[in-house]
């Protein structure tokens, strides 16, 4: 697959799991990729070497999202390595089990710091970038932000207030950036835990999601038609129904 040759892209948060995963899958296609991390050292250095094996040029950007010093100078120093800067895919997020009635002010905070400041600070830098080629931003969402979970407030409310960032991003970076979201449900990464299965059998499909149906997704909106903006696609098997 060629489908992003001469394309560059940046995606955060993919030192592993499904930012790794995306991170791949665009490489597969050409791309050369730039990834972000924030204490994952190790898992980084991995995966760049596994995308430097597909023949691509690639770049190593300790950030984290939530400083925005981090942010600008992450994306300055992508776009001066490949020389441009065609896809943003917001990928890095948080996570967290709390009863809704337990959740500090801390606590919530840090999850909109991370879920929703982040992808909101790294566009507007990527801004100027992703303008001067028609680029394109893919943000990743969550079922979560679609459907409410009660022993996951803060975090499902960060991940809504995603999904609208994406909405409002699509209108006023119109008619030169396409913004998108691809909204993941239950995916699994290796071995299956215990409680997932319940998810399983509850969903449709009967199985879980995997990390190469979100990149699938992802590659739908950095490959198809730039008109398409503006769109939530959950990858969740059925189980939002």
């Amino acid at each position: 697959m060629d489908s992003l040759q001469g394309k560059a892209a940046l995606v955060t948060g993919a030192a592993r799991r499904i930012g790794r995963t995306l991170a791949l899958t665009l490489a597969r296609a050409g791309a050369d990729v730039a990834i972000t991390y924030r204490s994952s050292e190790e898992e980084a250095r991995r995966t760049l070497e596994d995308l430097r094996a597909l023949g691509v040029a690639t770049l190593g950007i300790r950030c984290d999202v939530r400083n925005p010093a981090d942010v600008e100078e992450a994306v300055a120093a992508t776009a001066k390595h490949f020389g441009r800067l065609d896809l943003l895919v917001n990928n890095a997020g948080t996570f967290e089990t709390a009863r809704l009635e337990e959740i500090s002010v801390t606590q919530w905070d840090s999850m909109f710091e991370t879920n929703t400041r982040g992808p909101f600070l790294m566009a507007k830098a990527a801004y100027p970038h992703l303008k001067a080629v028609r680029g394109r931003i893919i943000n990743i969402g969550s079922l979560g932000g679609l459907h409410p979970w009660p022993t996951h407030g803060h975090y499902c409310t960060s991940k809504a207030a995603l999904h609208m960032l994406t909405q409002t991003m699509s209108k006023a970076f119109a008619p030169e950036i396409s913004v998108n979201c691809v909204a993941p449900g239950m995916i699994v990464n290796g071995e299956v835990p215990e409680n997932y299965e319940y998810f399983a059998q509850k969903t449709p499909m009967k199985r879980n999601g995997r990390p190469e149906d979100v990149a699938a997704a992802v590659m739908f909106f950095a490959t198809g038609p730039h008109f398409i903006t503006g769109q939530i696609l959950g990858v969740d098997g059925g189980l939002g129904l």
